[in-house]
Formats: structure tokens, sequence, C-alpha cells
């Protein structure tokens, strides 16, 4: 192992940049703080995504608050998903507090307590701008990927939304997309049947059941006007910082196909929608998906794949995405082997499959002359992790054992009163939480069946009255055979004839 200038040379050389970058902490050498050796991410590399990993109560959330920060301040906006609701206290200078001293004094930084320009966003019925897409937007591939379709079923949401546009009937929310299954098999069958063949009602079936379940997480939230633009997660204030909008989660942890369905469909939007940056030397916006576990926990193998693309593709628009976690093996390897910037923090070697997790993780990093980094991973305090970055030319950093910065916010969650403060003064809010349900294939689709019900019943009233004049037709005149066999000339005739023969 080298001597502490060899280390102090060995991390300068590694984390010296020339553009703009924002400063994690301090590189540590055997419990020791290194003062001036300041571990610094370029800007430039930040849409490479990374992870921020560790055991429970070991600092990740803190650095999370740390990096959407700085981001802030280099104005660049930044979308964090709270799941466990302490991100609010962005909003809030931090009061101080000596251990925040002494923390600084050993990094070589200083300590300036500062609020950020923040957003409140809600998914649910909670307070905050409505996010809204509607089924239209999200298409059929990526509607049948979420409800995890067969090849056949996905074929039959296709042709049903190829109806709706042929026939200008708008999908909003999710009992549009309810009723037109319903009327492919029912009442349209026949219009079907000619135009693009015969629709399967144990199809249908099946997936009208898996849009019920994900209603049942709530999505009927989700699905409706007024769509949200991606382009307002992108505002900058008054004075050049980046605004930080964070999605309140807190009621749908146990909802994760929700959850699921939302972030991939924000990927994509905003994959959609924003232009190509090529090397622009700094990102559009920054994501932090806290407890990312979720997105992957009942995922679909075909959820798995689009995501995976998303996530390939999406950081040439200039969008890093940061994934929160215990442990890395939560998200998949092929997600994995996509993030350039690793601050693994503490990890538990409880049991035996804990030791394993702990292997797997440290194999994952750097080889490092000054770290045995098995032993490390178990021994970091609160608020120290493991960082590995790319520099500017996308070489992997040294590892460094670092000090991590303090947030400058509040480590805590807004009051109640300042929650509401922060909502009410919200721009966005008066933009999007107008409740919009405007005519759609629900309500257009009901009339048209309602308006074929009545013809029905007309000609099937003009059918019964034909039918009843036709019969009163039909007894009222006599058929002149009938007439001339029932007269009394012909019967006397006959009555004479048989006498006769009688005789």
């Amino acid at each position: 192992m080298g001597t502490k200038d060899e280390f102090f040379a060995h991390i300068e050389k590694g984390y010296t940049t020339k553009g703009e970058f924002i400063t994690m902490g301090a590189a540590m050498l055997n419990g020791e703080t290194i003062t001036d050796a300041h571990i610094k991410i370029p800007l430039k590399t930040l849409n490479r995504h990374g992870l921020i990993a560790g055991a429970t109560g070991t600092g990740k959330t803190k650095t999370l608050q740390v990096m959407a920060e700085n981001l802030s301040n280099k104005g660049i906006p930044v979308l964090l998903m709270d799941l466990k609701g302490d991100l609010s206290g962005l909003a809030q200078p931090s009061p101080g507090h000596p251990k925040i001293d002494e923390r600084h004094s050993k990094i070589g930084l200083p300590f300036t307590p500062s609020d950020f320009p923040v957003e409140i966003l809600s998914l649910s019925e909670q307070d905050g701008v409505k996010l809204r897409a509607t089924v239209s937007e999200f298409g059929p591939i990526l509607l049948s990927r979420i409800l995890d379709l067969s090849e056949t079923q996905e074929g039959i949401v296709a042709v049903v939304f190829k109806y709706c546009d042929d026939n200008k009937l708008p999908l909003l929310d999710l009992k549009d997309f309810k009723k037109i299954l319903q009327y492919a098999t029912e009442e349209g069958k026949e219009e079907f049947r000619e135009a693009y063949g015969r629709i399967s009602t144990s199809s249908t079936g099946t997936i009208l059941r898996k849009i019920i379940e994900l209603e049942q997480q709530g999505a009927d939230l989700f699905f409706g006007e007024k769509s949200f633009d991606v382009e307002d997660l992108t505002r900058i204030d008054e004075n050049g910082r980046g605004y930080i909008n964070i999605i309140r989660l807190t009621d749908i942890q146990d909802r994760p196909k929700l959850f699921s369905t939302f972030m991939l469909s924000l990927l994509a939007e905003i994959y959609a929608t924003f232009p190509e940056q090529g090397d622009s030397g700094r990102p559009e916006l920054v994501l932090f998906i806290d407890e990312a576990h979720l997105i992957f926990k009942e995922a679909s193998k075909a959820l798995l794949n689009q995501i995976e693309n998303i996530v390939k593709l999406i950081r040439s628009k200039g969008v890093g995405l940061y994934f929160v976690t215990q442990n890395p093996t939560d998200v998949p390897d092929a997600v994995l082997s996509q993030l350039g910037l690793k601050v693994q923090h503490a990890l538990r070697a409880f049991t035996a499959k804990d030791r394993k997790a702990i292997k797997l993780t440290a194999e994952n990093y750097p080889i490092s002359e000054y770290y045995d980094t098995k032993e490390v991973l178990t021994a970091l305090g609160i608020g120290e992790a493991l960082i590995s970055a790319l520099d500017e030319k996308g070489r992997p950093t040294p590892l460094a054992a670092t000090m991590l910065r303090a947030p400058m916010s509040r480590m805590d969650v807004l009051s109640k009163t300042e929650l509401k403060a922060l909502i009410d003064g919200s721009k966005l809010v008066k933009k999007y939480n107008e409740v919009i349900d405007r005519e759609s294939a629900y309500e257009i689709l009901n009339e048209k069946i309602e308006r074929a019900e009545k013809l029905a019943e007309k000609e099937e009233e003009k059918s019964s009255k034909t039918v009843t004049r036709s019969r009163k037709r039909t007894s009222t005149r006599q058929n002149p055979v009938i007439k001339v066999l029932t007269s009394a000339t012909f019967i006397r005739g006959v009555l004479g004839i048989l006498k006769k023969v009688m005789r």
C-alpha cells in the first residue's frame, strides 16, 4: 500500500476536472479524511446514470439530497421520487449543527445553509401538482408491456387503437379503453369483424381483468387529462437554479405496478419529447429513483427489456437516471452495467447471504491498492461511502472512500403549514389540477349504442305494425273460392244432387 502522499496524488489525478463539476466530499484513508483530496464529479458525465446503495440508515437519502442541491445550484433541474416522504425539507435552509461544522472542517469545504426551488408533484390524491397521462399517449406497445400481454392480446390492443384512430375516438382514461374492448366483442363485433377481423372474447376478457388489476392500484387517478408536459420538469428559477421536483409517493409503496407504470411512461415521454443533446457538457435533467427495487420487483420480462432499452437510449437526450436502493443486486445486471457513477454506503454482514452480497458488490468496483473493498464496505460510518465515477473522458476514476458533505437544506420534512404554503404558491398546481372530463370514446360509443338501440326499436315497432295490418287484411277479405263454397246457392245445389242420388 502506498503512502498518504501517494494516495493524495492518486486521488487528485483521478478526480481533476477542467469543466464544471459537483463536489461530493473528501477522500478517506485508514479512517482519516484527506482534507484537500476532494471527490469531484464532472457535469458532462452525469447523464451516464448512477447508483446510490447501502443498508438502511447509512445516509443514502442525504447523499441524494446533496447531489440534488448541487445540481440545482448549477442550473440543472432534478426530479426526485420520494417514497419515504423525507425530502420536502429541500425547500427550507438547514438550521445548522456543530456536527455539520465539524464534518465540513474535516472535508475542507465551507457550509452555507440554503433553501432550494421546490415543486411538489403527486400521482395520487395527495396534495401537489397532479401527474396524468392519457391512454392514447401510452400507445399500444407500452400499454401492452405494462399489462404483460401475450402476442395475441398485444395484437388486439393494436387493433383497438387503430379503430379509435380511424373513427376519431379519443382514448383518454381507462374507462374509455374498457368500453372499446367491450364494444369490440358485443355491439360492434360485426363492424370489427368486417374491418379488422374477429376479436376473441376470451382475449378481451383477459385484457379487461388486467386493466382492473391496474385500477385497483390507483391507476384510474393517473390516466386522464390534463396530461403533464415533461418540459415543465426543466424549469429554472429567477436565480438561475434548477427546480427540484419532488414526487410524493408515500401512499403507493404497496402498489409497485402503478409505480413501474408511471416510471416507464415518464421515461418514454421524456425520451420522445427531449431533443438529442450529443456531447453538451451538462445534463438537461437528472432523475433520482428512490426505493428503485419497486420498479423491478414485479416487472415482467417484457417490461424489464423496455426499461433496459430506455436506460441505454435516454442519456443521448441529456437525461441522467440514478437508482437509490439498499443493495446493488436489486438492480438487474443489464441496467447496472450502464451506470457510470456508483456511491456505495455501508452494507451489513449479518447472514451468509449478506456476506455473499458484499462479495458480489465489491467485485463491481475497481481494484484498489489502498482498500480492501470487502472490509471497507462493512466499516463505513453514516455519511461515508465508496465512490467510483467517470472522468471527463469517460474512464472510471480511482475508488475512493469518501466523507460526504452535509445537505445545505433541512434534513427533515416540512410541516403541514409549510407544505400548504409551498403548494398554494405553485403555478403548476393552477395549470394541472383542474379536473377535465371531455367527450371521449366512452361517451361517444355509449351515444352510438343508444342511437342503434333506438333505431332497432323503431324498426321493430314498424315491423310489428306491418304484421298487424297484414293480419287484419287477411281476416276481412274472404277468398273467392271459400266465398263460393260457403254461399247458400252452392249449398242448396249440393243438397239437391245428394237427394237425386239417394232416390
